[in-house]
């Protein structure tokens, strides 16, 4: 027998930071509020399971970082602050104007994960439980596909692109547009080629292909400079933290050792699944969350102290 669903209406709208960047976000259901913070060079398409599994019993609300997605693109020298400490303030801003005074659950992806743990660093007592996504906790580059040389290989490439300018962004955006970017994606597992379709990854590649080139690169420097680690101990909500087996951008070791310097960190590794996880296994992922969620009574509208 199939129970009816709510009808959920889909609000939308943006707000306006303290140094007037518009910041875009979406919300649909009722009850504890769950923010999704998003990777980097991403926008909010990578959480259509989360929103599918969890809108009828929980206000899920995605939106986008500033030069990201549907916020504003176009930003002055004043406004191009892309730091994870930023974002962080940004979303206190959004949680102050959709949710005040209730405790949310905060789930990051990739990048979403600094930002999560800085907001609850910065914001303890607005939070009351964190679900990091295939991320770490600070200093990206220096575990990027476990390469040591990582961090000067995007020195380079950081120094390379902002030397040609924007022109930059016509090459990029027409070789991502290109017939070969799909296929190179499965073929060299940036995703898992049997579990991803395409129709759930192009969006990634349509909006990279979007994005301005400069304010990328400066948003993956932003997160090799954000540095959490020291602060993990300190962090006393509970923490769900996966990992995948194949991921080639956040290795392993990366979740499990913020599970273990986490005083209430759990950690489930996805067998087979890459860094885009969340479209590969998201019955996988939806069943654990719901299950943490229960375990931690975080259903209530108040943080845990």
């Amino acid at each position: 027998m199939n129970t009816p669903k709510p009808n959920n209406k889909l609000d939308r709208g943006t707000i306006l930071t303290d140094d007037n960047v518009e910041i875009a976000w979406t919300s649909i259901g009722k009850g504890q509020p769950i923010y999704c913070c998003n990777g980097v060079g991403v926008s909010t398409f990578f959480w259509k399971y989360i929103v599918r599994d969890f809108q009828n019993q929980f206000r899920i609300v995605t939106w986008d970082y500033r030069g990201h997605g549907s916020s504003q693109r176009n930003l002055s020298e004043q406004q191009h602050d892309l730091s994870i400490s930023r974002h962080a303030q940004d979303l206190k801003l959004l949680m102050d104007t959709l949710t005040p005074g209730e405790g949310s659950i905060l789930i990051g992806h990739s990048m979403g994960c600094q930002v999560s743990l800085e907001f609850q660093i910065q914001f303890p007592n607005q939070v009351t439980g964190l679900i990091l996504l295939l991320g770490t906790a600070g200093r990206a580059l220096e575990t990027f596909g476990d390469n040591p040389l990582s961090p000067y290989f995007f020195k380079v490439i950081h120094r390379i692109t902002h030397r040609i300018g924007s022109q930059v962004n016509l090459y990029t955006s027409a070789l991502i547009q290109s017939r070969v970017a799909w296929p190179f994606t499965k073929r060299f597992q940036l995703v898992d080629p049997l579990y991803t379709v395409r129709e759930d990854f192009q969006p990634y590649l349509d909006h990279l292909a979007s994005m301005d080139m400069l304010t990328f690169t400066d948003a993956i420097l932003a997160c090799h400079e954000h540095d959490a680690w020291s602060h993990l101990p300190g962090i006393e909500v509970p923490v769900l933290v996966f990992a995948a087996e194949r991921d080639t951008f956040t290795p392993i070791h990366c979740s499990e050792s913020i599970a273990q310097t986490l005083p209430r960190g759990e950690l489930l590794i996805l067998a087979d699944g890459s860094h885009a996880a969340l479209i590969e296994q998201p019955d996988t992922i939806s069943h654990r969350v719901r299950r943490f969620i229960q375990e931690h009574d975080l259903n209530g509208d108040q943080p845990q102290q």
